[in-house]
């Protein structure tokens, strides 16, 4: 949960992955909508403004704070696995899929989610353009064993693919 934690601080403040605050601001605006706070259809823009003015960031302040925790915590402040692996792409190419259940035996391996350091995280997605040794994704554990089995199931599973050409189906018009 840690790796999760610093990224939706970096969220909240406005620095987060594109991608995560679409979704996030899609899901934020459907409740909005839904609890009759601002007018259907308004709700995605509405929650990316929370987010532009600081509003959502003092509001998870807030609750940091409620529940006995630091509001002023920053996402490097919350502590990762010491160990980390990088696993790199063997080749220039795209990333043409990701394998969740993958990516899942490597965390679960890693010690996630019990061990609160411990987990993984991506750097491309499917879609992306890769350069042979660009970091596809780094494995945190708190244990060096663990890093070691994770890393080595990673090699194994291969859960992220990286070939030479993205191809793509185009559906058939009627």
């Amino acid at each position: 949960p840690a790796l999760e934690a610093r990224e939706a601080l970096e969220a909240l403040a406005g620095r987060g992955p594109a991608s995560l605050i679409e979704k996030s601001t899609s899901l934020a605006g459907l409740l909005l909508e839904l609890a009759g706070v601002v007018p259907k259809g308004s709700g995605q823009e509405a929650a990316k403004d929370a987010l532009r003015t600081g509003r959502a960031l003092e509001k998870m302040k807030q609750i940091i704070e409620a529940q006995g925790g630091d509001p002023e915590v920053k996402p490097e402040d919350i502590p990762v696995g010491e160990y980390v692996a990088e696993i790199r792409a063997p080749a220039d190419g795209y990333v043409t899929q990701v394998d969740n259940a993958g990516i899942v035996a490597v965390a679960t391996l890693a010690g996630a989610p019990t061990e609160k350091g411990a987990g993984v995280l991506l750097h491309a997605k499917q879609g992306y353009k890769v350069k042979k040794g660009d970091v596809l994704m780094e494995i945190h554990a708190e244990r060096e064993s663990k890093l070691t089995e994770a890393y080595e199931a990673a090699i194994r599973l291969r859960p992220i693919t990286v070939e030479g050409m993205l191809l793509r189906r185009v559906p058939e018009y009627l």
